[in-house]
């Protein structure tokens, strides 16, 4: 095996680490998300302030907890199971919007940098995880090879 053939093999196990590392910590939070959103628990999966009061004080009706806390769950699901290019493709876009939107209310709302800067660490984790996810479950070539 050649030195050029070693760095590609390396290269191509890195990038799946480096995949299901950013995908199992996005399922992760989607699920204690989800999870808390239903059952109006803590901000932090089972402390923290409930859910219940930070999105009232954002100003956003209850009812909304329901509706994100069920598109988390099935979330995680589309991101784990295999195939399903195009539900994968609106998973990320989900969680994506859902961690900006997080991340625009907390700021224009006046809270903590943290409470800023958080959801916006998880959408770079979740275009990490698109970026590098495996042909099977992407609908295309991200970066085409060059001829």
């Amino acid at each position: 095996m050649s030195t050029i053939q070693m760095k590609e093999g390396l290269t191509v196990h890195a990038k799946v680490i480096v995949y299901w590392a950013t995908t199992a910590i996005i399922t992760l939070e989607l699920l204690a998300g989800g999870l808390s959103d239903l059952v109006h628990g803590g901000t932090m999966l089972v402390a923290g302030e409930p859910v219940a009061d930070v999105i009232t004080r954002l100003g956003y009706p209850l009812y909304l907890l329901t509706i994100i806390g069920v598109w988390k769950l099935l979330a995680v699901i589309t991101l784990l199971v295999p195939r399903f290019p195009r539900l994968k493709e609106w998973a990320y876009a989900g969680e994506i919007i859902v961690m900006t939107g997080a991340a625009a209310s907390n700021a224009f709302s006046g809270e903590d940098t943290s409470m800023v800067i958080m959801p916006l660490i998880f959408v770079v984790l979740a275009l990490i995880s698109w970026a590098l996810r495996p042909q099977s479950r992407a609908l295309g070539v991200f970066f085409p090879a060059r001829s």
